[in-house]
């Protein structure tokens, strides 16, 4: 039998999480990865931001919004290279689905996430920063992480696929230390707008076709308006030379995320 004091707090707290369910935030990580494994020097730092709002949330890049942000109004938002290095993630918490957009020569490709994540959640606890965290694991990607997550605030989603715990993941990393990705800052209210809703479905082996044909013409060199490049003095540069650059480029950066889907160019 609850006491009337046990009542008057499951009361307040259901309403402190709808309101804060019913409200803007945008919380941001400092990202951290290393692309490539022969060069363990070099560590990439981005800050990537969780929008949240009604369990739906986006993850993404803050140029990424930047260019979500001009493609919504004027429709000519720049878009990232590449297949494998790309962090766009849309959720819809309520309904447990996980998408992975894509942006490929202007096409936005829909890849469903439906690994699923199998949290162990350990009793061992610390502080980071103001707030209390509590250690959770799990596989993913081919890959085994670290998670801290805290109850003080009520969201149980984090950054980039990973979400399901009672709370706010505020640091994840996995074991090998190739990725991290740690909040840094949280606002409330901003921006909230999906500028990326136009997508054609795709599945893992139709997201190994789209990196093969990046790696094949990473400058669309065959279908694209006639360009021509040049270098900082002004010298036209060799189409053949740019590609050859490109793809050797694109190799060295061979350590994925998602490691269970690396894609294998050659």
């Amino acid at each position: 039998m609850k006491t009337t004091h046990q009542l008057k707090f499951i009361v307040f707290f259901l309403l402190l999480s709808t309101f804060c369910f019913s409200q803007k935030f945008s919380f941001i990580y400092e990202t951290k990865y290393r692309s490539a494994k022969e060069k363990p020097e070099d560590i990439f730092t981005d800050h990537m931001i969780l929008d949240f709002e009604n369990n739906t949330s986006f993850f993404r890049e803050s140029m990424a919004k930047k260019a979500d942000s001009l493609m919504f109004i004027n429709k000519h938002g720049g878009y990232k290279m590449g297949v494998e290095n790309q962090f766009y993630i849309k959720k819809d918490i309520s309904n447990n689905k996980t998408d992975k957009i894509i942006t490929y020569l202007r096409a936005n490709y829909l890849l469903p996430i439906d690994e699923p994540l199998n949290w162990k959640i350990s009793s061992e606890k610390k502080t980071i920063g103001k707030y209390k965290a509590q250690k959770a694991e799990v596989n993913y990607g081919g890959r085994n992480w670290t998670a801290w997550f805290t109850t003080e605030l009520p969201f149980n989603d984090g950054p980039y696929v990973f979400h399901g715990l009672p709370g706010l993941i505020i640091s994840i990393e996995d074991t090998e230390h190739d990725y991290s990705f740690n909040l840094v800052q949280i606002k409330k209210g901003g921006d909230w707008f999906d500028a990326r809703k136009k997508t054609v479905t795709i599945d893992w082996s139709k997201y190994d076709n789209l990196g093969k044909s990046y790696y094949n013409d990473p400058w669309n060199s065959k279908t694209a308006k006639k360009v021509t490049f040049t270098d900082p003095q002004g010298n036209e540069q060799d189409m053949n030379e740019m590609i050859r650059n490109a793809q050797k480029s694109i190799l060295e950066e061979n350590n994925p995320l998602e490691l269970n889907h690396k894609i294998n160019y050659k």
